[in-house]
């Protein structure tokens, strides 16, 4: 199924955390989207968890990521 007008099909979540974390760093991400998982002692797995848990989380994360990886 194509979705032209959707810029994260085919991303998985943890390629955009891996993708925000080399970007921009934890501690940046935590200031930008202050959830425990990046804020206190971050990692792809704890994240993945949460996100994955989460929908308003997850949404801002994707914000995030079209924001600053996808230009």
């Amino acid at each position: 199924m194509s979705q032209p007008n959707n810029p994260l099909h085919g991303i998985k979540l943890e390629e955009m955390i891996v993708a925000l974390e080399k970007e921009i760093g934890w501690d940046h991400m935590g200031y930008l989207v202050p959830i425990n998982c990046f804020l206190k002692d971050p990692s792809v797995k704890s994240s993945l968890t949460f996100l994955r848990k989460t929908p308003w989380a997850r949404k801002k994360v994707e914000d995030l990521y079209l924001e600053r990886i996808v230009k």
